[in-house]
């Protein structure tokens, strides 16, 4: 007798997803059709065809005004990945004369963990596209970009951080970062390496201890990556870091430490109100770059 053969995942189609997109972007069923050009009962159907397909609704909707569902912002978030590895695939192809220059802004940990191998492909793929980085706060970010000084920028956002609607791109876990045998977790009040107001990671950190009543006082300020790794391997302080900057001797903080657990936090893509082909390529590399990693 043959073994049961276990029910395929379906599969969405890229047209149904540019169609959510175009509703969550625009606010209605009939302005998508506009932009998508099909006609609004087309996209309603659409919209019926994915809720059957996944067995929820991911629009709530009346007379008056279209809302994503929490399952549908949840959908939009993939949808915009999906959509954006596609036209970087196709891109290679079809539009390899892409040409110009592209401001792009990035954290410092950004940059070094994930910014260098991500703008090398795209170097591979857009030959003829001049790529300048500025690495800075999200804060600063946020203000070259209204300037005009960055065509498009990644910063850190959520975990508490208000930011301008940024299209979040990656989360990850935040970790007390460590040093291997090391007794700062143990210390009382507990030494704490963060930077300055209105940096993510800080927030995150000190809204925790203050919440679970755990004295703490800032021992070391760096606003880079490096810094915090050099306090921790100093055995300085404690410091609320990206789980995938764990490593050799840093370490998570043992759970007996009682450390309080940290939010996960979200890197968001903002871009100009302009694009040219050039920016627009090399968001969508981003985009497509960041979805294949686990969030």
């Amino acid at each position: 007798m043959n073994a049961p053969s276990t029910p395929s995942i379906p599969l969405l189609d890229l047209d149904l997803l540019k169609t959510l997109v175009a509703i969550a972007e625009t606010g209605s069923f009939s302005a998508a059709a506009a932009q998508v050009l099909r006609t609004p009962s087309a996209v309603s159907m659409q919209v019926k065809k994915m809720e059957d397909l996944l067995g929820r609704p991911v629009f709530s909707r009346d007379s008056r005004s279209v809302e994503l569902t929490n399952d549908g912002a949840f959908l939009l978030e993939h949808a915009r990945r999906m959509l954006a590895m596609n036209r970087d695939a196709v891109a290679h192809f079809v539009q390899p004369d892409i040409e110009g220059v592209v401001h792009i802004g990035a954290p410092d940990d950004v940059a070094e963990r994930f910014l260098v191998d991500m703008l090398r492909r795209f170097n591979d793929s857009h030959p003829l596209v001049t790529v300048n980085v500025t690495i800075e706060g999200s804060d600063r970010m946020i203000s070259m970009l209204r300037t005009g000084k960055l065509d498009l920028t990644l910063i850190t956002c959520e975990a508490g951080f208000q930011d301008d609607g940024a299209e979040v791109v990656f989360r990850e876990q935040l970790v007390w970062g460590a040093c291997r045998g090391g007794v700062a977790a143990e210390q009382n009040p507990l030494p704490v390496s963060v930077w300055e107001d209105g940096c993510v990671w800080r927030k995150a950190a000190l809204d925790q201890l203050q919440a679970h009543n755990r004295d703490w006082r800032v021992a070391f300020q760096s606003a880079h990556i490096s810094g915090q790794r050099a306090a921790i391997l100093a055995d300085l302080a404690v410091a609320p870091i990206p789980a995938s900057s764990i490593g050799g001797d840093i370490i998570e903080a043992p759970g007996h430490y009682g450390l309080p657990k940290l939010p996960k936090y979200a890197l968001g893509l903002l871009m100009t109100s302009s694009p040219n082909p050039a920016i627009e390529a090399a968001a969508d590399h981003l985009r497509a770059s960041f979805a294949t990693r686990a969030n």
